[in-house]
């Protein structure tokens, strides 16, 4: 007996017996769309693994039906979902009933900027200069696009108006590559676009950056245009608007999954930030690189919710009937 036992085969680990449905609740081109579609395509490359990860945009009420689909998956280890910081935003917003914890937290990919776009047309060199410009015209003469409703590109710029005494007409869009293609184009005057929702356009000459929200420089020193690097993009304190916010790039599974389902992607998400190409797209995109999983992340969600709470609350954004 002790001998059969001996060459009996160890219980294989779980893994995906089907496709496996990756969730996007925003639209194609933004900064979630780009990352959830590298993770694919490196899952791919490197065979990590053996059933297909199906990308899927569900944009619909700033991201709750991505988020709803997700909460109704309940038990079901073949969805997976990319978070923004909607995850938060979304339900205090409108009052869907969503909450972070109806999902399974599995990892933080990174932490995401903002920055403050112009075209590079206008005459402003800084953010000083434009904000100056935008305080001297008055209210709702300033366009600035973004990224949904009661979102984080609107909690930024009323965070930002009211830092500066300023008065913009904000403007959504379904997702930041629609944002960018509006400020080159000039039908608005301003965006907060994340660094790889608007790195092509900067690059090419179409758009200025004028400070990135943060309370420290992003660490990329290798040149992105000709004369710039991201390092060179001053904070926007330094630039006399004292406004700052970082956004989630995390992914979740429904709740009631196993451990050991669990354990699959966390493994999987690991493998892919460990490649080269994922050190490649954090270094392009300026990302924050923190990689959190387990209870750090649990924790980390629990703050960034009651922080999430204090700025809607602040901006007048939170729905009547929001929990």
């Amino acid at each position: 007996m002790l001998a059969l036992a001996g060459t009996s085969p160890a219980l294989a680990a779980w893994e995906p017996t089907k496709p496996v449905e990756f969730v996007i609740p925003a639209g194609t081109g933004g900064g979630a769309d780009q990352m959830a579609r590298l993770i694919q395509g490196i899952i791919i490359k490197h065979k990590l693994m053996k059933e297909p990860l199906i990308v899927v945009n569900k944009s619909g009420g700033a991201g709750a039906e991505g988020f709803l689909a997700v909460k109704e998956a309940k038990g079901d280890p073949h969805k997976i979902v990319i978070s923004l910081s909607n995850l938060f935003t979304t339900p205090m917003a409108t009052g869907v009933p969503f909450n972070w914890k109806d999902m399974t937290p599995v990892a933080m990919m990174a932490l995401d900027q903002f920055v403050l776009w112009t075209n590079a047309e206008q005459p402003y060199k800084t953010a000083g200069e434009y904000v100056a410009a935008v305080k001297a015209a008055g209210p709702n003469k300033f366009k600035m696009a973004g990224t949904g409703s009661k979102q984080e590109d609107q909690i930024i710029t009323v965070a930002l108006e009211k830092a500066t005494g300023t008065k913009f007409i904000y403007v959504p869009f379904k997702g930041g590559g629609e944002v960018a293609v509006q400020l080159v184009g000039g039908h608005v005057n301003s965006t907060v676009n994340n660094p790889i929702e608007a790195v092509a356009q900067w690059r090419a000459g179409k758009l200025r950056a004028l400070c990135v929200f943060d309370d420290e420089r992003m660490p990329y020193k290798e040149k992105v245009t000709d004369t710039q690097s991201w390092n060179d993009i001053p904070t926007c304190k330094e630039a006399g608007v004292p406004t700052k916010y970082t956004m989630l790039r995390g992914i979740f599974m429904p709740a009631g999954v196993s451990k050991d389902q669990l354990a699959f992607y966390v493994d999987l998400l690991t493998k892919v930030a460990a490649t080269p190409e994922w050190k490649e797209y954090m270094e392009k995109g300026a990302f924050n690189q923190t990689f959190m999983s387990g209870d750090a992340f649990a924790k980390w969600l629990a703050t960034a919710e009651v922080t999430h709470r204090t700025l809607m609350t602040e901006a007048g954004f939170i729905a009547a009937n929001a929990k």
